[in-house]
């Protein structure tokens, strides 16, 4: 088994090195914005973050625009999914993170546009009125063809949306 990180020291080039690495800090070091802010630099981990610095809008922000893989917006606060502001930079790095937004934002066509242009394949966490505004569904497609998939029964048939398909 792995040794708990104590030192701020050591946590702090753990994470700077590998921001998962904070899983293996102590729960003091994992309350510390310092530590916690280098992790979130470093892959946007926030999985291990303290609940506090899970709801730092500073902590999930940077984190939000350094997550390759969408886990931020899934660890933070529940008020922070459903910031504009933290939501968009999440999606507009990671089109999937929309799955973590609140259903407000999954029913904010600007924010689905934003998700779905980064990945076409986010359209299936959107509200279903916006699965079946033809412009979103328009722009998933583009992205990604498979989007099809999560479109309204009425725009899986649409011509000009199937030609996009083709394309």
């Amino acid at each position: 088994m792995t040794e708990t990180i104590t030192d701020k020291t050591e946590a702090l080039a753990a994470v700077k090195n590998d921001g998962f690495a904070l899983e293996l800090v102590s729960d003091e070091l994992k309350a510390d914005k310092e530590v916690v802010m280098a992790a979130a630099k470093n892959v946007g981990a926030l999985e291990y973050a303290s609940e506090e610095l899970k709801a730092d809008r500073e902590v999930v922000m940077v984190a939000a625009k350094n997550d390759e893989y969408g886990y931020a917006l899934q660890h933070a606060s529940e008020e922070l999914k459903a910031d504009k502001e933290v939501v968009m930079a999440a999606v507009e790095n990671y089109g999937r993170a929309l799955e973590h937004a609140s259903d407000e934002l999954k029913a904010d066509k600007e924010m689905v546009m934003a998700a779905v242009n980064n990945d076409g394949w986010a359209l299936q966490d959107a509200s279903e009125e916006l699965k079946a505004d033809k412009e979103v569904v328009m722009a998933a497609v583009k992205n990604n063809g498979y989007a099809l998939e999560c479109a309204s029964e009425e725009l899986k048939a649409d011509p000009e949306i199937l030609a996009l398909i083709d394309d």
